[in-house]
């Protein structure tokens, strides 16, 4: 029998290894906009990819724990991931090309909301074990 964290434990460390994923977006981000001259929009996408591949190796073993094939858990992932690679170049496009904002501000704000996003369509489905192997806290 697996005994999960509570869901704030979880989310804590989905965070926290989102940090190591989000590292690597915005590491790839300011490399390609500050020293290739990439748009912003493009390079944020790009990183978004880096920082996908990261969290999917670190929450797969740590954050949740699975034991799901990688067929089945990483397809679920990528959909999630796409999703949200939407949901955070829609906001870079709307917050770049339509306001004044700077485009590390528009991402902070992108990359909380992309958070809350995968953090719960994961749990809820990515990685979900429908209680079949999980213990009462």
């Amino acid at each position: 029998m697996r005994k999960h964290k509570s869901t704030l434990g979880q989310f804590l460390l989905f965070a926290g290894v989102g940090a190591i994923g989000t590292l690597g977006h915005y590491t790839t981000l300011i490399v390609l906009v500050q020293f290739w001259a990439v748009d912003p929009v493009f390079a944020s996408s790009f990183g978004f990819v880096v920082g996908a591949i990261i969290n999917y190796i670190l929450n797969y073993h740590f954050t949740f724990q699975s034991d799901k094939r990688h067929t089945e858990a990483l397809a679920k992932f990528l959909i999630v991931a796409t999703i949200g690679a939407g949901i955070n170049g829609f906001i870079m496009y709307i917050g770049v090309e339509n306001t004044s904002i700077n485009y590390l501000v528009v991402q902070i704000f992108a990359t909380g909301i992309v958070l809350l996003w995968n953090f719960i369509v994961n749990k809820l489905w990515t990685f979900a074990h429908h209680g079949k192997d999980i213990s009462p806290e």
